[in-house]
């Protein structure tokens, strides 16, 4: 059981803060070590250690494909018991962790637990609703979820958000390379968004798992984002075609790239469009609205300064996750 622990569970330097964490959550993304690290290990992991927490991860993702289902949960279980956290903090993938698992933690090993649903704006008829009462806290960043969780009796809900990761994500202060770049996988309608942008004369350079240049690195990324002019944020869901916030709204402008992405009226909460951010409707108005900020080049670097300092200011991670675990522990 141990040697199997050792491949599981990774513990981090202690800078003393409490609550003591068990980030529960993929190291690789989709588990794929060939893909890189996941969001979960670049925005949630970095950002805990960095800031100081106890922190203890465990990845159930490569432990369910590397043991079986039946074996990581045992192991969570162990895991949990051995460490004695104050909180697991979960990022489901799939149903990867059962729930007679997750309500052991909870309710017999007395554990706060959490879980940071990341689609509701897709997946939470099929997937959030039935999970969601397993959990001592529900995170969700889609506001229409809050009303959704509490018809079916959840009302421990806490409303969040996307981020930056500031000790990650940071502005380089390096030479224009790109006109217009994208970072990102071309699920949804994207390949039809750049593919009419080209045509239209607009040189776009794609990065991103799916495009033939391939994934790049954080560093690379972070590079990118500096080095364009003009950073789409492509919003749509990786299923359908609906905006919702996404991760790259707070990353660009973090870095303090210049961004046009897809218009949600929930991004006016944190960002102020033709201010800090600007916004576009379709497709016209995306050709439309590149072409000017291209040719207008002291708006646009006004745009992206403004950003950066909002998105420092008022939305990285540190903040959010501190202001969640301040309410979990109001709510004890």
């Amino acid at each position: 059981m141990d040697s199997v622990l050792d491949e599981l569970v990774r513990y981090s330097p202690s800078g003393g803060r409490r609550p003591r964490v068990m980030l529960v959550a993929p190291k690789y993304d989709y588990g794929d070590k060939k893909r890189g690290l996941s969001v979960e290990e670049n925005y949630f992991r970095h950002t805990l250690i960095n800031s100081g927490y106890d922190l203890v991860s465990f990845d159930s993702l490569y432990g369910a494909r590397r043991f079986g289902a039946k074996v990581m949960n045992k192991m969570l279980l162990e895991s949990v018991y051995r460490e004695k956290p104050d909180i697991v903090f979960f990022i489901l993938f799939r149903n990867e962790i059962r729930k007679d698992t997750l309500l052991e933690i909870r309710d017999e090993l007395g554990v706060t637990t959490l879980n940071w649903f990341c689609d509701d704006h897709w997946r939470f008829d099929s997937f959030s609703k039935d999970y969601a009462p397993c959990f001592s806290r529900v995170i969700t960043t889609d506001i229409r979820a809050v009303e959704k969780y509490r018809a079916i009796g959840v009302s421990n809900v806490i409303l969040s958000q996307w981020a930056c990761n500031h000790f990650l994500y940071r502005k380089f202060d390096i030479p224009y390379k790109y006109d217009v770049s994208f970072v990102g996988q071309p699920h949804g309608d994207r390949v039809k968004v750049i593919s009419s942008l080209k045509r239209a004369g607009i040189r776009v350079d794609t990065f991103g798992y799916g495009w033939p240049g391939g994934r790049v690195s954080t560093y690379e990324m972070n590079r990118i984002f500096c080095q364009s002019r003009i950073n789409l944020n492509l919003s749509n869901a990786s299923v359908g075609t609906a905006n919702q916030i996404k991760g790259r709204d707070f990353e660009i402008p973090g870095c303090g790239g210049f961004m046009i992405t897809g218009e949600n009226p929930a991004i006016s909460d944190y960002f102020v469009p033709g201010k800090e951010i600007v916004t576009y409707k379709n497709i016209p108005e995306l050709l439309e609205r590149i072409q000017y900020y291209l040719a207008h080049e002291t708006e646009r670097e006004a745009i992206r300064e403004m950003g950066h300092k909002r998105s420092l200011r008022e939305h990285t991670y540190q903040m959010r996750l501190a202001r969640i675990f301040a309410e979990c522990e109001r709510g004890r």
